[in-house]
């Protein structure tokens, strides 16, 4: 079992380079079985995501290879089964994808319900509305999701409420069904467009991605391709949030600055120097964190994958903060681990209230999940003393080499392996 050992109280200063976006390479990688000859994706961070859709592929015949550092070949050309086994899918939350992609491919797939982080009730039922109607009938029996379709048909489609991964996993299904396919509401997020920009290299037909009118026409064929995934929004905020909170001054880099914009925004409020470039943003303290509310959106609002590591800072700043979960049921579970290190934080469902406090203290803490742990190692790194962190797998389910980064920007912390004890 490993642990992040951390010795707060250093300022992060330097230069950090962004890699390519968790939710969006989730996404390409599972498009990838689509094509009749091989995908070479580059921009691939070096995540257990990554590696857990990989291991999926191989199970379905796709042959993996990485041709070097960051650069994936994809060969799907003998992809066989449309079978995704329990022990892959139990690992991730994106392995739903593999639903509209073999739906696709095969006009059957069976997936069971899948893993990941918990942090509320996310069911699928709008993903199996989504498929019914392109023409598809499904069965869940015993954990396990059955598709089939004679044929698949374009249809006009209409989500209830946004929803990131129905909206993928239609896309999915509906780029080899016949005609047009409409998506109303759909969701906006970059790593959609980016799935569309991936989708129509291959020759698909997507217009209106980024927008909540998507629609598909759907072609008979889909090809390899070389691309390159967009840089990941979240890693790159959470950078941001670290300089922020322990004092720091940091070019973070490899990054679309309009993609941040939401994220930069709450940071001006409170008091954070922030400058754009083409590339890249400068995030500097300037003196005392100034309170601010914040309240989680779709695309472009407030990213709820922001939230954990914006409430770390808060903690810090001058004033009472209010933040409003407006996607999930119940992510605040890691308000327990922030106070531990001292944090002032009352949760009413969906609402927390967060009276600043002078520092953090150095505590043993853990990962609740992957964002909530970015929160933590967030608090450490501003702390007094010393806070060790376990469960950091979670925290590598989506940040590439987090340690050596920001040991690059002056942190001092370790990843160190401890034995896990017996059971008596």
């Amino acid at each position: 079992m490993k642990k992040y050992v951390i010795q707060g109280g250093k300022p992060l200063t330097g230069e950090v380079s962004i890699s390519g976006a968790k939710n969006a390479v989730v996404a390409i990688l599972t498009a990838a079985v689509l094509a009749e000859s091989p995908c070479v994706i580059e921009n691939i961070p070096a995540i257990s995501d990554v590696k857990y859709i990989a291991k999926i592929l191989e199970s379905l015949g796709a042959l993996v290879e990485e041709v070097e550092p960051s650069v994936l070949r994809i060969d799907p050309t003998n992809v066989h089964s449309m079978v995704v086994a329990p022990e892959h899918a139990s690992r991730l939350r994106a392995s739903y994808y593999f639903l509209g992609a073999l739906l696709a491919k095969f006009g059957k797939a069976q997936v069971p319900l899948p893993g990941g982080c918990d942090f509320g009730v996310r069911p699928i039922d709008l993903h199996l509305k989504g498929f019914e109607s392109l023409g598809a009938s499904y069965r869940l029996e015993r954990g396990v999701v059955h598709l089939s379709s004679e044929e698949l048909s374009g249809d006009h489609i209409y989500f209830d409420k946004v929803t990131v991964g129905a909206t993928i996993n239609v896309m999915l299904a509906a780029v080899k069904a016949k005609g047009l396919t409409v998506i109303e509401n759909a969701a906006k997020e970059p790593h959609i467009v980016d799935l569309a920009n991936f989708l129509n290299s291959m020759g698909a037909n997507i217009m209106g991605a980024g927008t909540d009118i998507i629609k598909i026409k759907g072609v008979d064929h889909l090809y390899g391709t070389e691309y390159s995934i967009i840089p990941d929004q979240i890693e790159a905020g959470t950078f941001m949030a670290m300089a922020a909170a322990t004092h720091g001054d940091v070019l973070v880099k490899n990054v679309i600055p309009k993609h941040m914009e939401p994220i930069s925004s709450k940071l001006r409020r409170m008091g954070v120097e922030v400058t754009e470039y083409d590339d890249s943003i400068r995030v500097r303290y300037c003196g005392v964190l100034k309170a601010t509310d914040v309240t989680t959106r779709p695309h472009p609002g407030f990213p709820t994958d922001m939230q954990p590591q914006i409430a770390a800072v808060l903690c810090l700043a001058d004033g009472i903060s209010i933040v409003r979960e407006g996607v999930w049921d119940s992510r605040f579970k890691y308000i327990d681990e922030l106070r531990r290190m001292g944090a002032d934080v009352s949760v009413n469902e969906r609402v927390a209230v967060i009276k600043g406090i002078d520092h953090f203290v150095g505590a043993p803490v853990r990962a609740v999940d992957l964002r909530a742990g970015a929160a933590v190692v967030i608090a450490a790194l501003a702390a007094e003393g010393v806070s060790e962190i376990e469960n950091v797998r979670y925290i590598e389910r989506g940040y590439e080499r987090i340690v050596q980064k920001l040991r690059n920007l002056g942190a001092d912390i370790e990843c160190v392996t401890v034995e896990e004890e017996a059971l008596v």
